[in-house]
């Protein structure tokens, strides 16, 4: 009896394999993916203290985010939805994203706790930036993305047990 599946959009720390894996252990990716007339930002607040990826909706088509597509079993969703803080900072969307020219309905999580002045812990932009290499986003949006401003995790065990999901190739 097949469980059936569901898409995601990732565009945080969920784009790295590991990461999301270790969520949901289905997870297969299918492409890079672009989310048009959208902006990605790192005020999402964090119980950790920390500011986390946020897509906010711009209507410029001038601005896009860029992610990956996953598709999840439908039983491991529920433990998406918890690891991401659905109903607890975050809400669940549909978006289109265009893959290869083709458009795609995804769940995608949109902040809903925001603040502006939390910045990201740098090894969460780290997991953000070894996700877009790994699947081969352009190299001037993953140039942004290193650029962003992060602080040190007061708590090394934490940034510790994070970094360990980033294979060596791509820290």
């Amino acid at each position: 009896m097949s469980v059936g599946t569901f898409m995601t959009f990732a565009y945080g720390s969920n784009m790295l394999t590991t990461r999301l894996r270790e969520r949901c252990p289905s997870a297969m990716p299918v492409n890079i993916a672009e989310l048009r007339d959208y902006q990605l930002r790192w005020h999402k607040r964090s119980s950790d203290g920390s500011g986390k990826c946020e897509i906010v909706a711009d209507g410029s088509t001038e601005v896009h985010v860029f992610g990956v597509l996953y598709r999840v079993a439908n039983n491991e969703r529920q433990a998406l939805d918890s690891a991401e803080g659905l109903g607890h900072g975050y809400e669940e969307i549909d978006v289109r994203v265009v893959c290869d020219e083709t458009e795609e309905t995804a769940k995608a999580y949109r902040a809903t706790d925001i603040d502006t002045m939390r910045r990201p812990y740098t090894w969460y932009r780290a997991l953000v930036v070894a996700g877009a290499r790994e699947h081969g986003l352009p190299k001037d949006y993953i140039d942004r993305l290193k650029l962003v401003v992060a602080k040190e995790d007061p708590d090394r065990e934490r940034h510790d047990r994070n970094m360990r999901l980033i294979p060596e190739a791509l820290k």
